[in-house]
């Protein structure tokens, strides 16, 4: 089976989202934070629908810092379990007292606050501060290793084969590109394989023939 360009690959995922981009809403990086939080196990649609009375209520780390988790839990319940609204909540009280009431930058900064891993962070790094960083989601881990661009069994290897294999310049970019075709084509339970573009080139679709 003769080996497939990881550079072709990603220049039709490029050529197919040129325009790729969040689909969380948020203004700066406090907002980005709190989304990023909320959109763990959720989908954005519903993150959108909560997140503008959230804002509305806690503009800013600050006032999120002062709240109550009995005040805000009702606000995001749709978003899942009462323990994210004690994050954010926690998160923003660290942010306050540690920063200064502005969102850190750095990987290990954010990974010190509460609830907030190596995906969250590299969203918060990638979106808010334009720093190069690679956010593996449910999305980017299946439909990476399925086309071949990485090879891992878990999201912390992904990330590093996806550093290696993806030009710096572009990882921001192509984290969106893989959520985009992972969202429109490349479907968890029922890929859609026949209508994808990229069916030549991919690793699992080519060692099913």
């Amino acid at each position: 089976m003769p080996r497939v360009s990881k550079k072709a690959i990603l220049a039709e995922l490029k050529r197919l989202y040129p325009d790729a981009g969040p689909e969380l809403n948020f203004t700066n990086p406090y907002e980005t934070l709190v989304a990023t939080m909320l959109s763990a196990q959720c989908t954005d649609k519903q993150v959108n629908k909560v997140t503008p009375a959230v804002f509305a209520r806690y503009p800013d780390a600050v006032s999120m810092a002062a709240a109550a988790v009995e005040d805000l839990y009702p606000m995001v319940k749709s978003c899942g379990f009462k323990s994210k609204a004690g994050n954010i909540i926690g998160a923003c009280r660290m942010i306050t007292l540690n920063h200064g009431g502005e969102v850190p930058k750095t990987m290990e900064e954010l990974t010190a606050l509460p609830g907030v891993g190596r995906k969250t962070a590299n969203v918060v790094m990638a979106n808010a501060f334009k720093v190069p960083a690679i956010a593996v989601d449910t999305h980017v881990f299946r439909v990476s290793n399925r086309l071949g661009l990485a090879d891992a069994k878990d999201v912390e290897n992904t990330e590093k084969q996806l550093m290696r294999a993806i030009p710096k310049c572009d990882w921001c970019d192509a984290h969106h590109w893989l959520i985009f075709h992972g969202r429109r084509v490349c479907k968890a339970q029922r890929p859609l394989c026949e209508s994808c573009t990229l069916k030549d080139m991919c690793k699992a679709r080519r060692a099913e023939k």
